[in-house]
């Protein structure tokens, strides 16, 4: 059961990145900027302010963690996926009928952020199935083969959605040909040129359909169990249905309230420059879709299948505490690169700083989804992860505004890239933070250490 579970959702993942282009972050940013720059009624800031929108999205649409958890509580998980990845993907595909306008500009920023409410339920109600369906010893390789497949497959498809843009930006080439020949009405003549992305999204919206479907064959072990246990447990669904409740969790468990503090601050100063860098890359260096995109959302995600092996043996060999306190520095590292790059207008430092911040996303990617299993029982797993996910939504909330707030300030005077600086700053204080942790919570680092390698020894 568990290789044909594990077969289905390989096949699965090899279809949904292509539909998850259509709400990727650094994707989206850059396709939103240089499609509707010069369009009617936009302006810089007003694009600026959309692009900071587009980069929120992620985490924004964590925020409804709590809901997904508590609608998961007690109800078949696979079945729900499956929903919400249809849901996903009807988003991605209406993008392509918006206006050409500065309304346009805003309303794919909208579906960028209401298919990250749906995926956030994707993602939530995922790391139960991985808990039901895969052995403890088993998982973080496990997770590690799926993030891989999907950060692949997400490069490849963000990369031809590159070429085909491009494709259709230059002037007289077969896509601007294809887009006059076609004589959809909402296109003006003047703007064919940036009007791509209608052919590309509804075929990416195909391929999430598709990955959904084959999701639906997915079995989760245990399902009848798991729900009567989620049903009768003390703290279940009206514990994560309500707000206030929820951070029970973080005033109940002190080491898991100590470890998120870190988190938040270290995570807000990677969400704070991926907007930005998005800005940077057109307004500093003039970059094409594929120079932009390469940077923003190729190059890391390539990246990531051979870091995760590395990062996954690392993981599973120690507490997350312990993971993330030699983790945390790699995303300093890239800030320090972006900052250096921007400042004298060197694309290669920037292309370098890409490579480092995939690597960081290599390791990030398993502690985000596993991490708070270390502090969780499995009755809590849903709940955990829930508070972990709000939360993420809450820095994301006000990060990447934040990091589009300073470039917009900063750019009167030709100091924008200082932006990157205050990031790499954020992400140090968290990595000491984490530092800090290691030392202070030695007694339960040691006790997870001494419980897991037994239960590892039992698998």
């Amino acid at each position: 059961m568990l290789r044909a579970n594990y077969a289905r959702e390989l096949k699965s993942w090899t279809f949904m990145p292509i539909m998850l282009t259509g709400i990727n972050a650094g994707a989206m940013g850059v396709i939103l900027k240089k499609t509707f720059t010069d369009l009617p009624g936009t302006t810089d800031s007003g694009l600026a302010l959309a692009v900071g929108t587009v980069g929120a999205a992620t985490a924004i649409g964590n925020l409804t963690s709590t809901i997904w958890g508590s609608v998961s509580t007690g109800r078949n998980k696979v079945n729900l996926i499956v929903l919400l990845m249809i849901a996903c993907s009807l988003c991605v595909g209406a993008m392509a009928v918006v206006p050409a306008s500065n309304t346009g500009a805003w309303m794919m920023a909208g579906l960028v952020l209401i298919g990250w409410i749906f995926w956030s339920g994707v993602i939530t109600t995922r790391a139960s199935v991985w808990r039901a369906n895969y052995p403890g010893s088993d998982r973080t390789s496990i997770a590690g083969r799926l993030a891989s497949v999907q950060a692949v497959i997400s490069a490849l498809s963000v990369f031809m959605v590159a070429k085909l843009l491009d494709g259709f930006s230059a002037e007289d080439t077969w896509g601007t040909r294809l887009l006059d020949s076609a004589e959809i009405e909402f296109i003006e003549a003047e703007t064919i040129a940036q009007q791509g992305f209608r052919v590309i999204f509804p075929v990416l919206a195909i391929f999430g359909l598709l990955g959904a479907s084959v999701y639906a064959r997915v079995r989760l072990r245990g399902q009848s169990r798991l729900a009567r246990v989620e049903r009768s447990t003390k703290g279940d669904s009206r514990s994560i249905f309500e707000p206030l409740r929820v951070f029970g969790v973080l005033h109940q468990d002190r080491n898991y309230r100590n470890y998120i503090i870190c988190q938040f601050i270290f995570g807000a100063g990677n969400l704070l420059m991926m907007p930005v860098l998005a800005l940077i890359l057109i307004s500093r260096f003039d970059a094409s879709y594929l120079e932009s995109l390469l940077v923003t959302a190729i190059i890391p995600p390539i990246l990531m299948p051979l870091a995760i092996p590395m990062w996954a043996k690392l993981l599973s060999g120690m507490h997350v505490i312990s993971y993330r306190a030699i983790h945390s520095w790699i995303f300093v590292v890239a800030g320090l690169c972006f900052l250096t790059g921007s400042v004298l207008t060197e694309y290669w430092i920037i292309v370098l700083g890409s490579a480092v911040l995939g690597i960081g996303w290599a390791g990030g990617v398993l502690a985000w989804n596993l991490g708070h299993q270390h502090f969780a029982k499995p009755e809590q797993d849903t709940e955990y992860m829930s508070v972990h996910v709000v939360l993420t939504g809450v820095r994301g909330a006000f990060a990447p505004y934040l990091g589009v707030a300073l470039y917009e300030m900063l750019k009167p005077t030709g100091q924008e890239s200082w932006v990157f600086g205050v990031a790499a700053l954020l992400s140090a204080v968290g990595a000491v933070g984490f530092l800090i942790l290691l030392h202070s919570q030695r007694e339960l680092i040691r006790t997870w250490n001494a419980t897991h390698s037994e239960a590892s020894g039992s698998e």
